[in-house]
């Protein structure tokens, strides 16, 4: 495993689209992603609680900060390209030989394109990287939203896993969810 991972190079620090820019994420930050983190609707079906302070999100950056530095862990702060201002983010996971997804946008930049914009670049670096055969992500199985992001990203819906995932602002009880991935040939 650790050749494998070895063999992953370090992402790109930035990535263009034709309508945003994927940044490394900062600690300055935090108000930013506190505006999404702390929205009940944002937050209903991610993996953790919607913030009550911005000293949660400032936790959350140092230890994703921390975890880009070791490698196998990078996230990138979603701006539009006319503005620095952060409206999402997008992080992977890399474990050879796949690479998991994750992302969350700000309420008011929903419905536009937005995510499956990020995700695709990501994915591309992925699969790009020689040990990586596989990108997936999982959705709460009622998140239609982020479902339609992963099919308009060009992932395909393999199936549902039964009691996957804890959506702790829905249940004490983990939940199905939607697996998707995009393989290499």
């Amino acid at each position: 495993m650790e050749s494998a991972q070895a063999a992953v190079s370090p992402p790109p620090e930035t990535f263009e689209t034709a309508r945003l820019r994927l940044r490394r994420p900062a600690l300055a930050d935090a108000p930013d992603v506190f505006e999404y983190a702390s929205d009940p609707e944002v937050t209903r079906y991610l993996g953790f609680t919607t913030h009550r302070a911005l000293n949660t999100v400032e936790e959350f950056l140092r230890g994703l900060l921390l975890a880009m530095e070791q490698g196998g862990r990078y996230g990138w702060a979603l701006t539009q390209s006319d503005s620095d201002r952060l409206i999402g983010m997008i992080e992977i996971r890399i474990q050879p030989p796949r690479a998991e997804l994750g992302y969350v946008l700000g309420k008011a930049f929903w419905g536009r394109g937005y995510m499956a914009e990020a995700v695709r670049p990501i994915v591309e670096w992925s699969l790009g990287q020689g040990p990586i055969h596989r990108v997936w992500a999982f959705c709460d199985a009622d998140n239609r939203g982020s479902a339609r992001v992963l099919e308009k990203a060009g992932m395909t819906r393999e199936g549902t896993l039964r009691k996957w995932a804890m959506s702790p602002n829905l249940s004490d009880a983990p939940r199905d969810c939607h697996c998707y991935s995009i393989v290499r040939d």
